[in-house]
């Protein structure tokens, strides 16, 4: 399935039906009067969160969506028939935006968590709503009012408590599919990953995580170079970030500064969140060689071969660690 993030569509509630304008005539009831009744409320826009969803691909190729409108009232005082809602299933994670305003409406971040996006219009009161004293036979009618109509933008941001962030081809996506059960593409060129991927972790018998792998960052990500930039907005969602960098790397501190500049440029608060940095391929370089490496980076890197597991109970440690005290 293509995974699709980001989609503008239009949603458009049902207008309120008409007032009838009607007077009971009856054998031998030589005064009915008016007995108009009142139009049908339109159908309002729903939006829900399902958790069977994980896309919006189901969006990309319609943009107007609209409810029904109410029908008119009719003789005898009866009330038109409401309008039939519309509910429009998103994924969990999907964030909604007015796009005249550009303020967020609604944050699905709950399974089954529902809200109603544009409201159906009232209904216009038939003419026996107007009878009175001095008006015994009033001839006129109320007409249905519009539903609410709005642009907006449906924007997905992963649920989840880790996320991997890191250069093309650092070593993620293996790291993902040898700790989960997630089978990302792995392959030996920039760019592999071309969309988020998703798996859950175990740390411990009856403990886990959801570990997300963001698309490869480059140098000017946040400016819109490479693929990294389409997928930052996932990082927003994740409670601990993974720096995640190939120890074959010519300046391993230098590259954590680069990833760490593309954040702070797309989302000052990213840099706030907790972090570890994760040195990778361990398993491709001499024992003495990793000694020597290690003793000139900073004593909180954490080594690892996702291949050889090599490092991995300390790696797995750390996260819950990490975890367990951002949840305190």
């Amino acid at each position: 399935m293509k995974f699709i993030d980001f989609v503008e569509i239009n949603v458009s509630a049902g207008g309120g039906g008409h007032g009838c304008i009607s007077f009971h005539t009856e054998k031998f009831i030589p005064k009915g009067g008016p007995d108009g009744g009142d139009g049908g409320h339109g159908g309002s826009v729903f939006v829900v969160a399902d958790p069977q969803l994980t896309t919006l691909l189901d969006y990309r190729y319609k943009s107007h969506y609209k409810a029904e409108r109410g029908h008119n009232g009719t003789g005898r005082q009866r009330t038109g028939k409401k309008g039939k809602d519309i509910t429009l299933r998103l994924p969990v994670g999907t964030v909604i935006k007015d796009n005249e305003t550009e303020q967020i409406i609604v944050d699905l971040d709950e399974a089954g968590k529902e809200f109603m996006i544009a409201k159906g219009g009232r209904g216009g009161h038939g003419n026996e709503y107007y009878k009175s004293s001095t008006n015994q036979t009033p001839r006129k009618a109320q007409d249905g009012f519009p539903g609410e109509e709005k642009k907006i933008s449906l924007e997905l941001k992963l649920l989840a408590d880790v996320g991997l962030v890191g250069l093309p081809n650092a070593g993620k996506s293996t790291i993902l599919s040898s700790f989960s059960a997630a089978r990302p593409k792995i392959a030996d060129y920039p760019f592999t990953t071309l969309v988020p991927n998703l798996g859950i972790v175990k740390l411990r018998e009856f403990k886990s995580c959801v570990m997300a792998d963001i698309p490869g960052l480059i140098e000017g990500a946040s400016d819109g170079k490479g693929l990294g930039h389409q997928f930052l907005r996932h990082i927003q969602r994740t409670g601990l970030l993974l720096y995640v960098i190939d120890i074959n790397e010519l300046d391993i501190v230098e590259t954590r500064e680069v990833l760490e500049k593309e954040l702070l440029k797309f989302d000052k608060m990213l840099v706030k969140r907790p972090a570890i940095t994760v040195v990778t391929k361990i398993d491709t370089i001499s024992e003495s060689d990793l000694k020597d490496i290690s003793k000139e980076l900073p004593n909180d890197y954490i080594y690892i071969s996702a291949v050889s597991r090599m490092g991995s109970k300390f790696f797995l440690e750390e996260i819950e660690r990490t975890l367990d005290q951002q949840r305190m």
